[in-house]
């Protein structure tokens, strides 16, 4: 139970809900990455034709050196901290940690003319890249596809509109639902397409040690060929640090998720207290410590928390890390480690909001009271079909009838029937119910 000891509930109350993201976001998974990048570079210096001194590895060589990160368990990761506790310098102590690993006469190579941060930069992107596409757009995609489900099985459910928290034309739950379904498509299409970025020139950008050593290689044709075979895009001008400008991009992009799903969730929980919502009772749980009627919309809120923590480390990240005193300064070291942390919040709140859509059906009853109820939501229909019969004044009988005053359907009827309309447009209103007030609602579903 060594959880109940963490200070972090990601690694403690909620670590078996967020475990997978482990793979691509805690220390062991930076060495592994880091790992790759010195390995998978020391193989392609071996393929440049223009450095004779370091041979081209053979298949099987090249299959042992990429067995150093393939393989990498807790017993390696252990033996980096080792190195790192004399080190006192993390890329480092991974040279030393492969140099352990090859023959002496490639030592020389490990790490050849390269800064810190042209591993690290391709660490962190590749890690928040492996934690998006792994991990978080499975769980992103899940929940907009309970989404769809909703919306086309509710898309005929006419339910009571508020705006500014007042009654207002009609809509049906599924409409609403596929508001949501299209929204969280688009961001799920952008963070599929965005493109993160990386570089590998040196120190200061400019490949002076590489240049130094070999004049006659083509390093920003070498570099660009390396950081594509990993799955990044090539940016050629920097300074010692990849600007972060791209990843921020990304960063922005989950907040943008975040921010449409917290909106999902307060509508939810205002669903739910007003009672045309209901949850599904589950064995054993309780709802309050002192009074058992209640089923609480916990899920909802617990995502709305998660979204919200979440979201102060994502801006916080895409708006710090952009920032780099002259060619470098170490601030950003400490702040990118974070990344999985706002991702682990990001993805707590994805699993809440998918168990609790999966709770959650809705009250028929109370819904059609609702809006049974709600007869004035049917003036800005008599107001509109009278502006069409060229009514001047159509929107002020409606306001003296309607404002602040209780409406029903006889007073409706009564209404309707005295107004001087051709027939057609009259028994359209007489016909006219606030349930079935909905306009194309229920075809609007069918777009997503």
């Amino acid at each position: 139970m060594s959880e109940l000891k963490n200070i972090s509930p990601l690694d403690g109350r909620y670590a078996n809900s967020v475990k997978n993201l482990s793979t691509y976001f805690s220390e062991s998974a930076l060495m592994n990455y880091r790992l790759k990048v010195e390995i998978e570079y020391l193989i392609a210096l071996g393929n440049e034709k223009t450095i004779e001194e370091l041979p081209v590895f053979s298949k099987d060589e090249q299959l042992l050196l990429r067995k150093i990160y393939q393989n990498f368990n807790t017993a390696g990761a252990e033996k980096v901290k080792q190195i790192e506790a004399t080190t006192n310098h993390d890329v480092k102590a991974i040279e030393y940690y492969i140099q352990s690993k090859v023959k002496k006469l490639h030592h020389p190579w490990i790490h050849f003319a390269l800064t810190s941060e042209d591993v690290n930069n391709l660490s962190y992107s590749l890690m928040w890249q492996g934690g998006l596409q792994g991990v978080y757009l499975p769980a992103l995609r899940s929940v907009n596809k309970e989404l769809k489900k909703l919306a086309r099985k509710y898309k005929n459910a006419a339910m009571l509109a508020l705006t500014h928290g007042q009654p207002a034309s009609p809509t049906t739950f599924g409409k609403e639902m596929a508001v949501f379904c299209a929204r969280l498509g688009r961001q799920i299409d952008q963070i599929k397409s965005h493109k993160l970025l990386g570089k590998f020139g040196g120190a200061t950008g400019t490949w002076s040690a590489h240049k130094a050593a070999y004049p006659k290689t083509n390093w920003i044709s070498f570099s660009s060929k390396f950081i594509k075979s990993l799955g990044l895009e090539p940016n050629l001008i920097t300074t010692q640090i990849e600007p972060h400008d791209s990843v921020a991009e990304s960063y922005h992009q989950v907040v943008r998720v975040n921010s449409i799903l917290t909106d999902l969730c307060r509508d939810m929980w205002a669903y739910i207290s007003r009672g045309i919502l209901g949850q599904k009772k589950v064995a054993g749980e309780v709802g309050s410590s002192t009074m058992p009627h209640k089923i609480n919309p916990i899920q909802f809120e617990n995502a709305e928390g998660n979204m919200g923590l979440a979201n102060s480390l994502l801006n916080h990240l895409a708006t710090k890390l952009p920032i780099s005193r002259m060619q470098r300064d170490l601030t950003d070291s400490t702040t990118l480690r974070n990344q999985g942390v706002a991702l682990g919040h990001s993805y707590l709140a994805l699993q809440n909001i998918s168990k609790g859509l999966s709770r959650i059906s809705i009250n028929k009853i109370q819904m059609a009271n609702e809006i049974d109820n709600r007869w004035e939501v049917l003036a800005e229909a008599i107001q509109t079909i009278l502006r069409k019969s060229g009514k001047v004044d159509a929107y002020e009988q409606l306001k003296e009838l309607t404002q602040g005053q209780s409406v029903n359907a006889e007073s409706i009827a009564k209404f309707v029937t005295g107004l001087k309309l051709v027939d057609e447009d009259k028994q359209a209103l007489l016909s006219l119910t606030p349930a079935s007030y909905i306009g194309l609602a229920s075809k609007l579903v069918d777009l997503i």
